[in-house]
């Protein structure tokens, strides 16, 4: 790292794909006395055959060392493109970056067997962007006993907390997962269940487009109740926290076990709207009490649908977008990857052991080097 580099009130990068696997954000961020300033934020859809390897690999048996290895490649680049277009508009050079914090793309998560799979070839993006790569923010928590996940509450709790009053942060990706910021409260955080990710297999099944924009198919059907118990039922949505998940839970196999093959397909979508929103609503009830907002961000923020079903489900508590205190929606999740990055950089732990569970605090994530004259 430069020497001249601030690293406690410096600019860092974030990296974040999650589980929907619609794309790549970068976020670039000045922190200044601890809180990020967004300088600036890009995206870049994920490449449609990209998207089909990464789902091949994400299903049990359907990888290969070469293949895993080869995507690893193939998404440090469309990394690299991303960080390159976040600092072209900040018009910032890579010299004036501390580190980029890079999620990497989960292809396993198990922690019940002691590991998680969160694929980049980060020595590879610290060549091509020329700045210090700090990833794989999962593993030093899981070998603690936790699960990994969630890793955003600590950065939720940093930025986001109201000093008078409950409030939840809830993340709508490929799954949803809230963080419960009470006044004089510990950080409770933890993942509710299956958000876009089934929301948008189902739509890429039957519509052939990547997700249901604005949730206007969902709003064509019909709630089949029948439906939506069978899937309630679901043992996972009763276990206590901390708990995460991931497509290993919920696949459309598992939807599809749960099918009696009837059904119209319109019928099904709406259904996994309210699954979501009724999953997250009965997981605050039950852990979050006493929540007067939920500050909603994601890419599930901007589906109009899935925010009316929140709204109806959650109340009283007041539903809104995280825009409305002052964060946008898409880039809260990469600001929490570089919020992660100056945790490592300075040494201070990135987990919150009260919500992962594990035995304590943790410095996360392994550093690769930028390339430097010797």
């Amino acid at each position: 790292m430069d020497a001249a580099l601030d690293p406690i009130n410096g600019v860092y990068a974030g990296l974040m794909s999650g589980t929907s696997l619609d794309g790549v954000d970068a976020a670039l961020a000045r922190f200044e006395g601890g809180r990020p300033r967004l300088l600036a934020l890009a995206h870049r859809p994920m490449p449609p055959d990209l998207r089909a390897r990464l789902l091949a690999a994400s299903r049990a048996g359907g990888d290969s060392l070469d293949e895993v290895c080869r995507l690893a490649v193939d998404l440090a680049g469309l990394y690299a493109e991303a960080i390159e277009a976040a600092t072209a508009r900040s018009r910032l050079g890579a010299d004036e970056v501390v580190a980029i914090g890079c999620h990497g793309q989960t292809v396993r998560h198990r922690p019940e067997c002691g590991y998680t799979a969160q694929i980049v070839n980060a020595a590879l993006l610290a060549e091509r962007c020329g700045i210090d790569v700090i990833c794989d923010f999962r593993s030093a928590d899981i070998a603690a006993g936790g699960q990994g996940a969630p890793l955003a509450p600590g950065f939720h709790a940093a930025a986001l907390s109201h000093p008078a009053h409950a409030r939840v942060v809830l993340n709508l990706g490929g799954i949803a997962n809230v963080t419960w910021l009470a006044p004089g409260q510990p950080v409770r955080g933890f993942d509710t269940g299956p958000a876009s990710m089934l929301l948008d297999a189902w739509a890429q099944r039957h519509l052939g487009t990547p997700f249901d924009r604005d949730g206007e198919w969902a709003l064509g059907g019909r709630l089949l109740p029948a439906l939506l118990d069978r899937l309630l039922a679901d043992p996972w949505f009763d276990r206590p926290p901390p708990r995460s998940t991931g497509r290993e839970q919920f696949d459309l196999p598992w939807l599809e076990a749960r099918l009696s093959g009837t059904e119209a397909p319109a019928d099904v979508q709406a259904t996994l709207l309210l699954l979501t929103a009724r999953s997250v609503a009965q997981a605050i009830a039950r852990y979050c009490p006493g929540s007067a907002e939920v500050l909603v961000c994601g890419g599930g923020a901007r589906n109009r649908a899935l925010m009316a079903a929140l709204a109806t489900e959650c109340a009283p508590a007041r539903v809104s977008s995280v825009d409305d205190a002052g964060f946008a929606a898409e880039a809260v999740e990469a600001l929490a990857f570089a919020w992660l990055a100056r945790q490592h950089v300075l040494g201070l732990p990135g987990n919150l052991p009260e919500v992962t569970g594990a035995r304590g605090s943790r410095v996360l994530g392994a550093r690769y080097p930028a390339p430097r004259s010797l």
